[in-house]
């Protein structure tokens, strides 16, 4: 079911995108095709066949948030660019775009797919007599599918941040894998099995303290007591498994089941080292500092489920649900 919501929130996400990027083309927001007029106060003389110019490009504030339409603007236009005018009498203007650039233009060069160069073929080019400054019109790249590739964009860059996400947790699972394996075959498993009896007798007094369900239930909360969600996981249903070969009505969750997934659930936990592993990954400067408060909560989250699940068993109408 998760698989479908997901599914249903990307077509959602790729349908909004599509219809911005469609009211976008109607609308022109970036003026794609109309030439931008303004001075550049040029800084060096242009030499050799392609000749070059060098200097700012300055416009008023209001004519740059009447041209597009903003009111993002409210300092004079003053962006360093260069002009290019080759053989055939074509010319080009490029933009360095910096964070001191306008708003509006970094958010263009990032749409075009350069975050630091902004691209326009010039239209009009006309030089001062003592070359200190020029009148250009310049119609800059089109800008098309902004919403569609910032979608796809950001698909990508997640994508890559699991990835990285993934490699950092490999150590720590294969450490601690390896360590319940060990203990597993070193027959701490037993040891713990017989520690723990009078809590799990308690607990689950259903099951049989020597049933097989009894040692994967422990080695399910120790493995989420140290944080391993996905070491958990097998333990939990191969428990649950064990459990139901007990069930009297198969399809019906037994008090034991419930009382399992309820701790389960709540994950009681000592050492979060998936979630310290994740914040590490993601350069977290103090990654150990959710422990304290993931031992509260997750005790206070266990403490409420085995209560609840204790209260509500002793119910009739849930007493009768598991008569055969």
């Amino acid at each position: 079911m998760l698989n479908y919501i997901w599914i249903g929130l990307i077509l959602i996400g790729l349908f909004v995108a599509v219809g911005n990027d469609i009211i976008d083309e109607v609308q022109n927001p970036y003026r794609n095709g109309e030439p931008f007029v303004s001075t550049v106060l040029l800084k060096k003389a242009p030499s050799g066949i392609r000749q070059t110019w060098e200097g700012d490009l300055v416009a008023p504030p209001d004519y740059f948030n009447g041209f597009y339409g903003t009111q993002r603007t409210q300092e004079p236009i003053r962006q360093p660019a260069v002009i290019s005018k080759s053989a055939d009498g074509t010319a080009s203007l490029t933009m360095n775009i910096t964070d001191a650039s306008p708003a509006w233009w970094r958010e263009m060069a990032k749409s075009a797919g350069s975050k630091e160069r902004l691209l326009g073929r010039v239209v009009e080019f006309s030089v001062s007599e003592d070359q200190t400054s020029a009148r250009v019109q310049v119609v800059f790249e089109s800008i098309r599918f902004v919403k569609l590739k910032a979608v796809t964009q950001a698909a990508l860059d997640y994508a890559a941040i699991a990835v990285n996400i993934a490699l950092g947790l490999i150590g720590i699972m294969a450490l601690w894998l390896g360590m319940m394996k060990v203990a597993e075959e070193a027959g701490l498993l037993q040891v713990l099995t017989r520690i723990l009896t009078p809590v799990t007798k308690r607990l689950f007094p259903d099951v049989p303290p020597d049933h097989p369900a009894v040692g994967a239930i422990i080695m399910n909360i120790a493995a989420n007591m140290l944080g391993l969600s996905n070491a958990a996981t097998p333990l939990g249903l191969k428990a649950m498994e064990e459990l139901n070969k007990l069930n009297p009505k198969v399809g019906t969750a037994t008090n034991a089941m419930v009382t399992f997934l309820a701790i389960n659930t709540g994950g009681l936990i000592l050492l979060p080292a998936t979630a310290i592993a994740v914040r590490a990954a993601a350069g977290s400067s103090n990654p150990g500092i959710i422990i304290g408060t993931s031992i509260v909560g997750a005790g206070c989250a266990t403490i409420a489920g085995i209560a609840a699940s204790k209260l509500l068993q002793r119910l009739p109408r849930y007493k009768k649900a598991m008569e055969v």
